[in-house]
C-alpha cells in the first residue's frame, strides 16, 4: 500500500522519533539519560574557573574597564572605583608598608600612565584576594559539579568588557586623534630629544592611513564581540590587535604595559571554551561541531539587547573621538598666527644681539600653533613655552608664564606682508622688537614627501 504522507523527521507517522537516526549520535534510552545530565567539570576546571571569575571580574570592575562602559568621555568624567574609599587607603598603605615606596603615590585615573605604582599594587591586591577567594569558595562550594549558568554571564560581561575597550582605544584612532599629526614643535624639535614613546606616537601620527587601519581593526574586533555568534572571531581578532599593542607598549616604553597585558588575558579568556575546537581546525584538521558558546543568550530579545548596548558603546566612544578631534586633531582651532617664524631680526633696550646672551638666552623662531600657547625655540634647540593671548582687531599679542604669575609680556604685531610679522613691546623688564619672517612648512621633507606607487630609488633619510 502506498502512502501519500511527506516523511520529514518528527512528521511521518509511521517513524517514530527515536528510531531517526542521526549520524554520531546514539539514541539508547541509556545514552540519552547520560547526554540529560547536568555536564561534569573537573576539579582543575572548577579552580580555574574560580578565579578567573574573582580576578578578572574584580579588575574590570575597579579600572577605567567599567567606567568606559558608560561615560561618553572614555571614562574621563568618571574616577575608577580603585582610587575611591576603601580601596584607594588599602593600596596606599599597602605601597608605603608592604613594598616600601617612599615616593608619593599618584591615584588620579587621569594622569595617562596605566604603569604607575598604584596600578602594580591594586594587581597584586587583585591577585592576593583571588587566591584567598578561590581557595575559600572550593571548600565552600566542593560538591557542586559545574557554573555552566554563571559563566554564560560572566561571559557576557567578559566580551562587553572587553569590546568596550577596544571601541575606546580604535575609535580614536580611526578619526584620528589618539596619535595626532607631530605639532609645529614637534618637527623643529631634533630627533635625538624624543623619548621612545615620542617617537612612535609621533612616527604613527605622520602615517595616519596606518592608524586608521590600526583602528579599523581594533573596532572590528569590538563589534564582532557584540553578536554572539561572532564572538569567537571577534576574541581572535582582539587577541591579535593587543599582543601588537602590547608588544610596541614594551619596546617603546609606552606606560599602558600592565593594561594591555590584562586585555590579552581577556582576549584569551574568552577563547579558552573553544580551544579544542581551534586546534582540531589549525593543528589537526579536523571537522569540529558549531560552539556551544554561540547560543549564549541567543534569544530574540537577548541579542537585540546585546546590539542595542553594542551601538551605546559605539556611538559614545565616536562622540567622544569627535569631540576630540576638534580639541587636539586636525580640526582644531590653530593661532591667528599660525607657523613656524624665522627670526630674522632681534633687538632687546636697543641692542642688536647683545653680547650678553648666551645661546640659551637668543631666540632663534618664534612658534605659534594653539591659540592660547606659543613657544620660542632656542640657539642651542631647546623651547620656552607661554600662554599666549592674541587680540586680532587691536593686534595685541599678550604673554603668561606658567612658572612665574606675576611675569608678563605684551606686544603690538604687524604683519606688512603674509609671511611677514614684526612684534614691538615689553618682555619682563626689557624692551623687544623682533622682525620675523614665515617659514614654509611645506619644506620640511616629513611634511611633503608624501606617498609613491613608483619609486626608482628609496628616499631614507
Amino acid at each position: 500500500m502506498r502512502h501519500s504522507y511527506n516523511c520529514y523527521p518528527f512528521r511521518c507517522p509511521l517513524i517514530r522519533r527515536s528510531q531517526i537516526a542521526t549520524p554520531g549520535v546514539r539514541h539508547e534510552t541509556g545514552e540519552v539519560q547520560r547526554q540529560l545530565r547536568p555536564a561534569h567539570w573537573g576539579l582543575s576546571a572548577r579552580i580555574a574557573f574560580r578565579f578567573c571569575y574573582v580576578y578578572f571580574g574584580l579588575y574590570c570592575l575597579t579600572t577605567q574597564i567599567i567606567t568606559t562602559l558608560f561615560s561618553p568621555n572614555q571614562g574621563d568624567d568618571i574616577p575608577d572605583p580603585a582610587t575611591l574609599w576603601p580601596l584607594r587607603q588599602l593600596i596606599l598603605w599597602t605601597a608605603v608598608r608592604i613594598f616600601h615606596v617612599r615616593t608619593t603615590v599618584a591615584y588620579d585615573s587621569n594622569s595617562g600612565s596605566g604603569d604607575g605604582m598604584f596600578g602594580w599594587v591594586l594587581a597584586f591586591w587583585l591577585l592576593i584576594t583571588a587566591v584567598l577567594a578561590t581557595g575559600l569558595w572550593s571548600v565552600i562550594d566542593r560538591k557542586r559539579e559545574n557554573y555552566v549558568k554563571l559563566s554564560k554571564w560572566f561571559r557576557l560581561f567578559i566580551r562587553f568588557s572587553l569590546a568596550g575597550q577596544m571601541f575606546t582605544y580604535g575609535l580614536p584612532k580611526v578619526l584620528p586623534v589618539q596619535m595626532p599629526y607631530p605639532t609645529l614643535t614637534k618637527l623643529l624639535e631634533p630627533f635625538g630629544n624624543f623619548s621612545p614613546m615620542g617617537v612612535l606616537w609621533s612616527s604613527i601620527g605622520v602615517s595616519q592611513a596606518y592608524e586608521i587601519f590600526a583602528g579599523c581593526a581594533e573596532v572590528l574586533g569590538g563589534l564582532l564581540l557584540i553578536v554572539p555568534r561572532t564572538a569567537m572571531f571577534g576574541a581572535l581578532i582582539c587577541l591579535a590587535d593587543m599582543i601588537q599593542v602590547f608588544m610596541l607598549n614594551m619596546t617603546y616604553d609606552v606606560p599602558v604595559k600592565l593594561f594591555s597585558f590584562h586585555l590579552i588575558l581577556l582576549a584569551l579568556l574568552l577563547l579558552v571554551p573553544d580551544l579544542p575546537r581551534l586546534v582540531d581546525v589549525f593543528f589537526r584538521n579536523r571537522a569540529v561541531a558549531p560552539s556551544a558558546h554561540a547560543q549564549t543568550f541567543s534569544t530574540r530579545t537577548a541579542l537585540i539587547a546585546q546590539i542595542l548596548f553594542g551601538l551605546w558603546l559605539v556611538g559614545m566612544n565616536v562622540h567622544g573621538g569627535w569631540t576630540a578631534w576638534h580639541l587636539y586633531g586636525d580640526g582644531r582651532p590653530k593661532s591667528a598666527l599660525y607657523g613656524i617664524w624665522n627670526v630674522d631680526q632681534l633687538t632687546i633696550d636697543g641692542q642688536v644681539h647683545p653680547p650678553l646672551l648666551t645661546d640659551n638666552e637668543r631666540w632663534r623662531r618664534v612658534i605659534f600653533d594653539s591659540p592660547t600657547r606659543m613657544a620660542f625655540q632656542r640657539m642651542d634647540d631647546s623651547f620656552a613655552r607661554y600662554g599666549a593671548s592674541i587680540n586680532v582687531n587691536g593686534k595685541i599679542l599678550a604673554l603668561a608664564n606658567d612658572d612665574n604669575k606675576n611675569w608678563r609680556a605684551s606686544f603690538a604685531f604687524q604683519r606688512p606682508a603674509p609671511d611677514q610679522l614684526v612684534l614691538d613691546g615689553d618682555m619682563g623688564s626689557h624692551k623687544v622688537h623682533m622682525q620675523l619672517k614665515l617659514l614654509d612648512r611645506n619644506k620640511f621633507l616629513l611634511v611633503s614627501r608624501g606617498f609613491h606607487w613608483i619609486q626608482e630609488t628609496p628616499v631614507n633619510r
